[in-house]
């Protein structure tokens, strides 16, 4: 029978578990490696309808993008179209304009079709001036008819299924810009329709 020196035979055992020990290592990595490819692939096909949504919005609102009535922008929260108050509103009030409608319909298109299976959150903000002259006993109640205004007719009008729907409003507490300013002040005078991306549920 042959015979190893101490120091052979502990090389001989350090060669065999340190096998034993990678074959492990790499039928765990493979395992871990092929579930990773699997999310990041259903991941990357979740962003690209937003992507694929984004480019499509942006051409359809171009006009109403340069000349800075709306904004179509990639954010953590989703893909946000944002509107200036005065574009949907008069001052004041909550009932959308009827040349405003045709803009909103552009929207609806792409949401009906490109993301139909997405949450929609819509959103209302305002600037810091007090109600004055309204029936509105704050900022909150009139960010939030606005809201509503924009809900229903994306729903009631356009189709879009209600369940994937919701909207809040923020009044004056979510600014974009300083209210010092003229232009800040419109600014913050909002709505925003957030399609939010598919991991995200309503209400969460």
């Amino acid at each position: 029978m042959r015979r190893y020196s101490r120091k052979t035979f502990s090389f001989i055992i350090f060669v065999v578990m340190a096998s034993f020990l990678l074959s492990g290592c790499t039928l765990i990595f493979q395992k871990g490696r092929r579930v990773d490819v699997e999310k990041i692939s259903k991941l990357k096909s979740e962003l690209s309808d937003l992507e694929k949504a984004k480019q499509e919005l942006e051409e359809r609102l171009k006009q109403e993008i340069g000349d800075k009535q709306v904004k179509v922008e990639m954010l953590s929260k989703g893909l946000v179209i944002t509107f200036v108050a005065e574009v949907l509103f008069d001052s004041g009030k909550a009932d959308l304009k009827s040349e405003s409608l045709m803009t909103l319909e552009k929207v609806a298109g792409v949401l009906n079709t490109t993301v139909k299976d997405l949450s929609v959150g819509v959103e209302g903000h305002t600037d810091n001036q007090p109600i004055k002259y309204s029936k509105w006993k704050s900022n909150w109640e009139l960010s939030t008819a606005r809201a509503l205004s924009v809900l229903h007719y994306l729903s009631d009008e356009k189709q879009v299924s209600p369940e994937r729907l919701s909207a809040t409003g923020y009044g004056e507490f979510k600014p974009v810009s300083s209210n010092d300013t003229v232009q800040g002040k419109q600014r913050n005078r909002r709505v925003e329709i957030v399609i939010l991306p598919p991991t995200t549920k309503k209400g969460r």
